[in-house]
């Protein structure tokens, strides 16, 4: 699987979201910043994220994806 169809998966489940995805074709690693995020624990916001790809990830296609799930603020505060 290509980085862009993790983000593009990602972008159709999480509409209007920044996303930046890196990997080597089954472990991935998503930066997804959100205003979708406000007021929902980590957990909550990976669960959100994951559910965008859960059919990528039953299937095989998909073997390990890392998520950083960050508000438009937390994104700002770290300066990227």
């Amino acid at each position: 699987m290509e980085t862009e169809a993790v983000a593009e998966l990602i972008r159709a489940g999480i509409p209007g979201a920044d996303v930046q995805v890196s990997g080597d074709g089954s472990h991935f690693e998503a930066i997804v910043v959100s205003d979708v995020f406000e007021g929902l624990t980590p957990i909550k916001r990976e669960r959100l994220v994951m559910e965008t790809v859960r059919e990528q990830v039953a299937s095989g296609e998909l073997h390990a994806l890392s998520v950083k799930a960050r508000t438009p603020a937390q994104q700002a505060a770290i300066g990227t």
